[in-house]
């Protein structure tokens, strides 16, 4: 057999239930057999004590870069893809990362909130970590209920995104939580016209009322059962923030009667956003949410906050600055750990990073070539680490999951979210005879995270072998610093 044959591994396939010894042989890009004995190929791989598994699919992922795509190869990533935010225009976008060449494959979903800076402010950025972070100086995007005309201008963008192949619609209520009802109505309907899903940051994160999380979750299950369209709720874990268990049971009894609704989940207790965001300029910051501002935390120097008068100060000077999040403090607090277990063992969820862009200490996105990442790189640990962090401390050490339930939280259903939607997705997240050749191969009892929230640059380790496309990317754990193997992830694009 010419091509590829990864031999002798442990076999972990969540589609038809394999876990077994085995070789899996791959010929152009795509699995030619999965069995035993299939030798004979140009190249084989020794995988013998080691697990061979689809590669795990990021449904979440804001970096988008070369260095994003090279840390999230460690962490056992093969797809690579923003949802929650999206992109906009989409069109570009796509020809853009074609013509840089992308480690992973990629794609995107079309991006609401620049579809409402563009109908309501009229500036037509293109959609960046600074194009965001600036926008927030113009409040009325964020603030305030569009008009009937301005409505029409947020659909046309998002039908354009949509027709140019956008994976759906990302939808970052809570950034711009004046948006009326109606608006977000007509939104869910579009999605549900083109049958395709939103991926939604929740309007509202606080543990109390008014415009609590559980409100937040009762019109999203009301946008799904009104309208039809399928409801991907991002984060579950930081979207609740100490409400988990309360939210948790709405979405249950939603999903028990049969609404499109689907979840995911990162592993850590904190969160990262731009420091720009709406929700942290609250004047009931604190009640409602249980938090000081000493837990926002600037990520390029560890500075915390001590109070709304420096944070407003500092929202206006820089806007586009990533910050952490404190929000369950999962190492000291055993409730807390506990409600992020619901959260990433929600049954039949996704595990996704929400991995962050690499940032330097003088402010600016790197997105440079250099291998490792600069010393003063830094981001979120999860943008190194949150795969193999999942696996490590669910599944290897606590035994919450078994390997395959873990690795189908980690491929199988973040393919099968998109699926219906998303043609390109359908032969992505297993192990099976004409998959695509996105392979991880990994030492299970080594596999870990490494990145910390103060060496948030570290790869993780314990991943052999990667294959991306059917060309190997990582090699006995190194990286192949010249391949370019990612491809697109795209929904057809519709012409006129």
């Amino acid at each position: 057999m010419s091509g590829l044959v990864i031999s002798g591994g442990r076999v972990v396939d969540p589609a038809s239930g394999m876990d077994a010894v085995g070789d899996v042989a791959v010929v152009d890009g795509k699995i030619a057999a999965v069995g035993t004995g299939l030798g004979g190929a140009e190249r084989v791989i020794d995988a013998t004590g080691l697990v061979v598994a689809p590669g795990f699919i990021d449904l979440h992922a804001h970096g988008q870069s070369l260095p994003a795509d090279r840390m999230q190869a460690f962490d056992g990533v093969t797809t690579t893809l923003d949802l929650e935010a999206g992109v906009l225009p989409v069109g570009s976008w796509y020809e853009r990362q074609a013509r840089k060449g992308r480690v992973l494959n990629y794609g995107a979903a079309t991006n609401w909130a620049f579809a409402r800076i563009g109908a309501m402010t009229g500036s037509n950025a293109e959609s960046s970590l600074e194009a965001f972070g600036n926008a927030m100086r113009d409040r009325r995007w964020m603030d305030n209920v569009a008009t009937d005309a301005e409505v029409s201008g947020i659909l046309e963008r998002l039908t354009r995104g949509l027709n140019e192949g956008g994976i759906g619609i990302g939808i970052l209520n809570a950034y711009a939580p004046g948006a009326g009802v109606q608006e977000l109505t007509a939104v869910c309907q579009l999605a549900a016209k083109q049958d395709v899903p939103t991926f939604t940051h929740v309007a509202f994160m606080s543990r109390i009322d008014p415009e609590s999380a559980v409100e937040a979750y009762i019109r999203l299950i009301g946008y799904a059962g009104a309208t039809g369209a399928h409801m991907h709720i991002c984060h579950f874990n930081s979207s609740s923030k100490t409400d988990v268990e309360r939210c948790r049971v709405l979405i249950e009894e939603a999903q028990g009667q049969g609404l499109p609704i689907t979840v995911e989940a990162y592993p850590y207790g904190t969160g990262s956003t731009v420091l720009a965001a709406a929700f942290f300029s609250d004047p009931k910051f604190v009640e409602r949410n249980g938090t000081g501002y000493d837990s926002v935390q600037r990520v390029t120097d560890g500075y915390r906050f001590h109070d709304r008068e420096e944070l407003l100060k500092a929202q206006a000077e820089e806007p586009s600055s990533l910050v952490l999040w404190h929000i369950l403090d999962t190492e000291n607090n055993a409730h807390h750990r506990d409600l992020l277990d619901m959260s990433v063992l929600y049954p039949g969820g996704a595990i996704a990073s929400d991995a962050m862009p690499w940032t330097l200490s003088d402010g600016s996105t790197y997105t440079g070539d250099a291998w490792p990442l600069p010393d003063d790189a830094t981001s979120h640990p999860r943008s190194a680490g949150c795969f193999t962090k999942f696996i490590r401390e669910w599944v290897r050490e606590r035994k919450a999951v078994s390997l395959l339930e873990g690795v189908r939280k980690c491929a199988l259903i973040p393919a099968e979210i998109l699926s219906q939607s998303t043609p390109a997705i359908r032969a992505k997240g297993r192990l099976a005879k004409d998959a695509d050749a996105d392979i991880v191969v990994f030492d299970y009892e080594r596999l870990s995270d490494r990145a910390t929230f103060t060496a948030m640059n570290r790869p993780s380790e314990g991943v052999r072998h990667l294959i991306v496309s059917g060309q190997v990317l990582i090699s006995d754990g190194i990286l192949d610093v010249t391949a370019r193997p990612g491809k697109p992830v795209r929904r057809p694009i519709v012409e006129g």
